[in-house]
Order: C-alpha cells, then sequence, then structure tokens
C-alpha cells in the first residue's frame, strides 16, 4: 500500500527575483511587493558576498541563475562553493571545481552501484579500482547499466571536453576564463537537476499528485532509486498527513497487506487530500465557542 515519497530537497531560487522585472500591468501592492523583495535579496547579496565589486557579483549571480532542485546529497555542499567562487570573480576556481566536482559523481555513482552489476562485463573491468579518472570509461560504464538518463550522458561529454580544456593547457583560457566557468558550471547543473531532482519528470517519480513526488514501486529496486533515492524517503501510505514541516513530523495508519498499483494509490491519495482539504473548510467555517451569529 505505501510508496517512498520525497519530503527534502535543496534548492536556491533566490535568482528568479532578479530575473523579473517589474511590469507596467502590475497593482501599486505588487509593484511595492517586488520592490521589497528585490531590496531584501539585494541586502542579503551584500551580506554574503561583500559590497565591493557589488554589480559584478550581481550580474554574477544573476548569470548563474536558480540552483536546480536536488535531494539532499554531498554534491549540494561542492555546488554552493563552485558558484560563491563564480560569484566572486575566481572563476578559473569555479571552472576546476565543476569539472572535479562532475568527476567525483561519476566516482560516486560507480562506486555506489558497481556491486549491483557483477555480472556485467564493465564491473570486470573496475571492481578493484577505488577511484576513476577515465571519463569516457565512467560514462560508458554507467550508461550500459542504463543508470545515466541520455540527457544526463550528454552533459557528462560536455563537462569532459571542458575539463580537458581547463586542466590541459590552452592559452585562450587566460582570456575567457568567465565564459568557460560559467558554461561549466551549467553543464554540472543540468545534471544534478536531470540525475537527482527532487521534483520533476524523471521515470522513476509519480508525478500525478499535485505538489508531492513519489517512487514508482517497480523502481524502487533499480540499484540507482534504491540506493541514491530511497535513503531520501520517507515510506508512507495514502493517507498520511504533514503534522509539522520543521522538523519533519508525519501522522500515518497502518493499512492491509496487500500491494496497489501506483495509479490506485494515485486515486487513494488524492481523495485523502480532496477529504483533508473538506475538513479544513469545515474547521474554517465552525462558529468558534462563545461566537454569537
Amino acid at each position: 500500500m505505501k510508496r517512498f515519497r520525497i519530503f527534502g530537497f535543496h534548492l536556491d531560487r533566490r535568482a528568479l527575483i532578479l530575473e523579473h522585472e517589474e511590469q507596467a500591468h502590475w497593482n501599486a501592492r505588487d509593484r511595492a511587493q517586488h520592490r521589497q523583495n528585490r531590496q531584501q535579496l539585494l541586502d542579503e547579496l551584500a551580506c554574503e558576498f561583500g559590497s565591493d565589486f557589488a554589480e559584478q557579483k550581481l550580474q554574477s549571480f544573476a548569470d548563474l541563475g536558480a540552483k536546480p532542485i536536488s535531494i539532499f546529497a554531498f554534491h549540494n555542499r561542492f555546488l554552493d562553493q563552485i558558484r560563491t567562487a563564480f560569484v566572486m570573480g575566481a572563476y578559473y576556481p569555479a571552472l576546476t571545481a565543476a569539472c572535479a566536482l562532475g568527476e567525483r559523481i561519476l566516482n560516486y555513482l560507480i562506486l555506489q552501484l558497481r556491486h549491483d552489476y557483477k555480472g556485467t562485463p564493465e564491473y570486470k573491468a573496475l571492481h578493484r579500482k577505488d577511484s576513476f579518472d577515465n571519463w569516457d570509461m565512467a560514462i560508458r560504464t554507467l550508461e550500459a547499466w542504463e543508470v545515466l538518463l541520455p540527457a544526463v550522458a550528454s552533459e557528462f561529454k560536455n563537462l569532459r571536453d571542458r575539463r580537458n580544456d581547463a586542466i590541459h593547457f590552452r592559452p585562450e583560457v587566460d582570456t575567457n576564463d568567465r565564459e568557460l566557468a560559467l558554461a561549466a558550471v551549467k553543464n554540472l547543473e543540468v545534471i544534478l537537476e536531470n540525475q537527482f531532482s527532487g521534483f520533476g519528470s524523471q521515470p522513476w517519480f509519480i508525478t500525478e499528485i499535485p505538489g508531492e513526488i513519489y517512487i514508482k514501486k517497480h523502481w524502487e529496486e533499480k540499484p540507482f532509486v534504491k540506493r541514491v533515492y530511497l535513503p531520501n524517503c520517507v515510506h508512507v501510505g495514502p493517507q498520511h498527513r504533514i503534522e509539522s514541516v520543521l522538523p519533519w513530523k508525519i501522522s500515518d495508519c497502518e493499512y492491509a497487506s496487500k500491494e496497489i498499483t501506483d495509479d490506485e494509490f494515485v486515486m487513494l491519495r488524492t481523495e485523502a487530500n480532496a477529504q483533508h482539504v473538506a475538513e479544513i473548510e469545515r474547521a474554517a467555517t465552525k462558529p468558534k465557542p462563545g461566537r454569537t451569529e
């Protein structure tokens, strides 16, 4: 009866405030709110990155855009450091760090998953190694194991090329380090947004329930989902309720020992959500004690 639901993920959407310009058709209230949000963000960025070269830093922050929505994992902390380096104007460190993190993710996936693929030809070539610096081999292996989504494999290849240009001597890196760094960070973030997303159209997600993401039943035992996603999830039934967010507190009930399809889970969860909304609406309209109409 139960499915694994993703409750927590890492994100930073502040850059979207900078992307949205004030619109002529907005009313006075919306204009004031937009200006307040923008000024609050500018104050936050000044505290976070310093006021020196503020315009340059603001442009770099805007160019990076919103951070991808990602499940909790080691890469989020390192991505924060890479983005900070870029905003601070440390473009070459940001470039090389983005490439290094890409390689670290490849290593992480192979080391976490290889024992699930002992019967494959790829396992024989790497089961004794503790690290891997051959990107082509790593990407081919993860493709053969059907771990990487096609778009992710393509972005890893793009990032591989940027790594080779950055690490091996190329004179042009001296003059376009910002451009190269931004491109590398974007490659990396596409990888994270697609392969490690906490919300989206990935094939392992149940997406039919508004505002809620679950893992499809037949994906639960696939090594990538089992070892990377499930530790970020809570096993819940269709009647569960969120009692609090900080900290997370979830209540649930006992269920019959039976299997249901993903479509049946969606139907039951949708009905439970509708019932919960109706209860809230009834409680809101119920006269309070001591109140006279």
